[in-house]
């Protein structure tokens, strides 16, 4: 399963970002919000990781500069959110951090820029090797914080 969510500053480009997994026969479900009244980041972010299986479902989310957003997937047992600004960020966080969230800065990145990101998220692989240890010892951590 594939979700995606924005607050009212991320709405424009996950409009855009929708259009793009439609082309591309990704299928996704839209969890709001669907306008530019303000809205709040947590509540969207909350909504989608609470819906994941941690294990094999992704998620796009946006906000204004995807801090926020990242903050609040991050507070999830078994979500990797990482921000991505560029590609390299992008394949990075998949290859190295195995993220499952996609966090996008809807105010920093064209729509251009934005696609890219998500191609490079969705095709690169996870690494594994030294990469497996250092997310078993997050894993670890949130066993131990996360009660």
């Amino acid at each position: 399963m594939f979700f995606i969510g924005s607050d009212h500053r991320g709405f424009e480009l996950k409009e855009k970002i929708k259009k793009y997994l439609e082309k591309e026969k990704i299928e996704c479900t839209d969890c709001g919000t669907y306008s530019k009244e303000i809205t709040h980041y947590p509540l969207i972010a909350k909504d989608i990781c609470s819906k994941m299986d941690k294990q094999k479902d992704k998620a796009i989310l946006i906000c204004g500069s995807g801090i926020g957003m990242s903050m609040a997937a991050n507070k999830f047992k078994g979500i990797r959110a990482g921000v991505c600004f560029n590609k390299l960020a992008a394949q990075d966080g998949k290859e190295h951090s195995n993220i499952n969230v996609l966090v996008l800065p809807g105010e920093f990145v064209s729509e251009e820029e934005t696609i890219e990101i998500i191609e490079i998220w969705i095709n690169s692989e996870f690494l594994n090797g030294r990469y497996t240890d250092r997310l078993q010892m997050i894993e670890k951590i949130e066993e131990e914080n996360m009660k």
